[in-house]
């Protein structure tokens, strides 16, 4: 045997033998691999529901017996040593009374316009400020975007007498311009989009361009299709903000033709005191539609919020 033949077979001649299972070998990285991708134990899961039943009870408890309380007499309602099924057994006397003492339907279809009017032109402004913060350049965008990130920042109540003042300079007290205008200022879905039309690849924007598409074409006809999830989920929360809205409405009108459905209620239970019968009452019919709402889309609630993670926000 020469010195070139040792030379070569001494290496693989020092080498270990490999055993079946020690470190190093297939097996034992595909038992690794294995444990490392195992789930929570049964025990994990228990509590993890456990601990999720609670939470939902305890948010449901609360509903559960404003709905209770709305069937009830005012005399089962007002007694404080009583909290389960009413004793002189459910009624519709207070649904009855609040819908006779004020105009609901006429409340209902204003908070619809208006929680409309406001949708619209609050996603419409916001996805045009957010592509103008995110693809494209101009004086001064740096600052102005930090000033409309300083402004998300600023709790919307301080804002009740300069808005009070421009729409009553404007002569837009008690008109529905002057209620829905200064609720589309919303500088947090500003910077929501303007974030989501950052993660939109440019390659899109670029290819437009070259077909010889404009600022507005792009926006309209490419990144807008592609955000509709966002734009869905912006609007929902939206929409149910503008519902709900109780300071403004009740500051910029006095007409009871103009009143939303929080505003008339709230005149109804001032006039003839608290009945908390009738105060559960009036609060199950201001629900009911937003109510409707989820149950109609509910599939596509679930799937914006999922997509977009704005339920995170």
């Amino acid at each position: 045997m020469t010195s070139t033949e040792l030379s070569v077979r001494t290496p693989s001649a020092q080498r270990p033998p490999r055993m079946p299972g020690s470190a190093g070998t297939r097996g034992d990285r595909r038992g690794r691999t294995t444990n490392l991708t195992l789930g929570p134990s049964p025990l994990a899961r228990a509590v993890a529901l456990a601990v999720l039943a609670v939470i939902a009870l305890a948010w449901l408890l609360p509903m559960l017996w404003a709905l209770l309380t709305a069937f009830k007499s005012e005399q089962d309602a007002s007694d404080p040593e009583h909290w389960g099924l009413p004793r002189h057994g459910f009624t519709l006397r207070g649904f009855r009374i609040v819908w006779e003492r004020g105009d609901l339907p006429l409340w209902m279809l204003n908070s619809f316009l208006i929680a409309t009017a406001v949708t619209v032109v609050t996603v419409l402004v916001s996805a045009m400020a957010g592509y103008a913060f995110s693809r494209t350049s101009f004086a001064g965008r740096r600052p102005l975007f930090a000033l409309t990130v300083a402004a998300v920042l600023v709790p919307p109540q301080i804002l009740i007498v300069p808005w009070f003042r421009q729409m009553l300079g404007l002569h837009l007290l008690d008109t529905y311009a002057g209620v829905i205008l200064p609720q589309t200022v919303a500088p947090v879905m500003v910077f929501i989009l303007k974030k989501h039309f950052d993660s939109l690849p440019r390659e899109l924007e670029e290819a437009a361009r070259i077909d010889g598409a404009g600022h507005w074409r792009i926006f309209w006809s490419v990144l807008l299709p592609l955000s509709r999830p966002m734009l869905a989920a912006v609007a929902i929360f939206v929409f149910i903000g503008a519902w709900n809205n109780f300071l403004w409405p009740f500051v910029s009108t006095s007409d009871p033709a103009l009143m939303t459905l929080p505003v008339g209620i709230t005149s109804v239970k001032d006039a003839y005191g608290v009945q908390y019968a009738q105060t559960m009452a009036s609060a199950v019919l201001a629900a009911l539609p937003l109510v409707a709402v989820f149950l109609f889309f509910q599939r596509h609630i679930v799937k914006s919020v999922a997509t977009t993670g704005l339920g995170g926000q």
